[in-house]
């Protein structure tokens, strides 16, 4: 696939067919995905693959935290605590045309906190990855992380695959850990759902704008 349209043509995938993905496509991804650069080559990624009884274990502690009422609790700051524009703007057009692709008004919190429930379910997808990176590395590490994670979506799409990366899936660390017995030196960054899309339902046909490059850009001659 040439490395522009997977770029472009890359989407949060959000509904998976119910078709396996083999171990050694896999592997293949993470193959191409670990070359991304990072500082003095320190690659500060750890990554857990989870499928079948694993997968739907964490979705189930992960519910039952909510459930309980506990608040989320990420391992670091992903969102600011105050949301100035255009970020506003931008956070409140993406939730309503989710939730208008999946036909939830907005004053419906049942099916509102039904659809959030699937991303713990990693919407459905047969593989789910989770993400970890040790606590005592820099912020710069978490830079290097970013374009590792870039690697893993765009490596997936040569393989007929499609991703959506979860912050949601950090909320409740304490139980990653405890789930896939990793060691409290390792923060959870992220998951990413990996599957084949199903490119029928109605959540994968909205798409999310992007700023030209002249709203972001100056030029220094």
């Amino acid at each position: 696939m040439n490395v522009i349209d997977a770029i472009k043509g890359r989407a949060s995938v959000r509904a998976y067919l119910d078709r396996p993905v083999p171990r050694d496509t896999v592997e293949a991804i993470l193959e191409a995905a670990r070359w991304a650069p990072s500082g003095v080559n320190m690659q500060p990624w750890q990554v857990a693959v989870l499928g079948g009884e694993s997968l739907r274990r964490l979705g189930d502690a992960f519910i039952a935290a909510r459930e309980r009422g506990e608040k989320e609790h990420l391992d670091y700051g992903y969102y600011p605590g105050q949301w100035s524009e255009p970020y506003r703007s931008r956070r409140f057009a993406c939730g309503m045309a989710l939730y208008s692709a999946l036909g939830i008004e907005r004053g419906d919190s049942v099916r509102r906190r039904q659809a959030w429930y699937r991303n713990y379910r990693f919407f459905d997808a047969p593989v789910g990855l989770m993400f970890f990176i040790r606590r005592d590395l820099a912020t710069g590490s978490w830079l290097d992380y970013g374009m590792f994670l870039q690697n893993v979506m765009l490596a997936a799409r040569e393989f007929g695959l499609e991703t959506c990366p979860e912050a949601s899936m950090a909320e409740f660390p304490d139980l990653v850990r405890e789930q896939l017995q990793m060691p409290p030196e390792w923060l959870v960054v992220c998951g990413i759902a990996l599957g084949y899309p199903d490119r029928e339902h109605p959540v994968n046909g909205y798409r999310t704008t992007r700023e030209p490059v002249e709203g972001f850009t100056r030029w220094y001659d």
